[in-house]
């Protein structure tokens, strides 16, 4: 195995996407006065990742626009038929909250430093290029990539192996010498595996007794497939020559 090259995803694999969308709603029900209603706060920031869950589904699956799925997320939250304009306002007002609570994950510049000389370093994402690049400029890591690829522009979506594709086709590499790390066992995980990359599932939650059906098929899909708790165990993973991480504890 000989890999040259690293994609990425960004939202809870670089950028810990949970806990600022938490942080940043909680912020933003308190200051809009919501926190007196029926439920407890935690009973509403569950709700709200349900919704935001089930609007991206619709966006990634092409049935919903990229600003027309953040206007449907304010009007199932809030059970109001609100106009584009005021959905708008309600939105930026919760990403002023979000954005204040940014953070990379404890492990990422320490792998990014220890892989920097011997492998290249892009990102795949399904987002909006205009949203990852502000994003990873804010925190302070978009040298890092030599390219930022999205859904929306790209117009396909993780899992479909043309996204992979084209991101190794960015890179000027075949899959087999290109590594996906992601979050998701099956977006991210599957799907790079099936698209013949070698496919790094960061299982931070510990959730692999539950989606012990993520095996891409194939004859060497399983092979292609790696989980690790830590992106300290990604140098062991990839082979690289680091003194950086420790051996991969899953296969």
């Amino acid at each position: 195995m000989s890999i040259s090259a690293v994609v990425w995803d960004v939202d809870d694999t670089l950028f810990d996407y949970t806990a600022a969308d938490r942080a940043g709603m909680r912020g933003h029900l308190a200051a809009e006065g919501l926190l007196g209603g029926p439920g407890t706060v935690e009973q509403a920031l569950a709700r709200w990742r349900a919704i935001t869950d089930e609007q991206w589904a619709r966006y990634a699956a092409g049935e919903a626009s990229f600003e027309g799925q953040r206007r449907d997320r304010v009007r199932v939250f809030l059970g109001e038929e609100l106009t584009d304009e005021a959905a708008d306002a309600w939105f930026r007002r919760y990403l002023d909250h979000y954005e204040a609570a940014w953070a990379l994950f404890p492990d990422v510049l320490p792998a990014l430093d220890a892989l920097a000389a011997s492998h290249r370093h892009a990102v795949l994402s399904n987002s909006s290029v205009h949203v990852q690049e502000y994003k990873l400029r804010t925190l302070g890591v978009r040298d890092r990539f030599e390219a930022v690829l999205c859904a929306a522009e790209l117009g396909v979506s993780k899992p479909d192996a043309r996204a992979f594709r084209a991101a190794c086709d960015a890179l000027g590499l075949a899959p087999r010498d290109v590594a996906y790390v992601g979050d998701h066992p099956e977006i991210d995980g599957r799907g790079a595996a099936e698209a013949g990359l070698l496919s790094v599932w960061i299982d931070r939650a510990d959730v692999s007794a539950v989606t012990d059906g993520c095996t891409p098929a194939g004859p060497d899909g399983a092979a292609r497939l790696h989980r690790i708790a830590s992106l300290v165990e990604l140098p062991s993973v990839l082979g690289a020559d680091t003194r950086f991480g420790a051996p991969s504890t899953f296969g």
